[in-house]
């Protein structure tokens, strides 16, 4: 995607490697960031700013779980997948003053 997640993805498998484990360097399709980025936004306007991040990672346990359930899933579908969720908090959500 970008140079920072392509050396994050490294430093992952470096420190797997650290721990006797061998794993492929995460990466981050475009689409699923998009998703990944708008979950955080509407995770931070939902409860408290600081579950964004983990909100996030929930969706990357959960996405992977769908790819070992579901094999040859891509990463448009996982997108998708994400988004509906998203789209669902969102519209719990009630809109702050300025948006409406």
């Amino acid at each position: 995607m970008n140079q920072f997640f392509e050396e994050l993805g490294r430093r992952w498998v470096a420190a797997a490697h650290r721990r006797k484990a061998s794993i492929e360097a995460p990466s981050l399709d475009p689409r699923v960031a998009l998703e990944l980025l708008e979950l955080a936004r509407v995770a931070a306007h939902t409860r408290e700013r600081r579950f964004a991040p983990l909100s996030c990672f929930m969706a990357g346990v959960a996405a992977e779980r769908m790819r070992i359930a579901k094999p040859g899933l891509d990463q448009g579908a996982v997108a998708a997948y994400i988004q509906e969720v998203r789209q669902e908090l969102e519209a719990e959500t009630p809109a702050a003053p300025n948006e409406r």
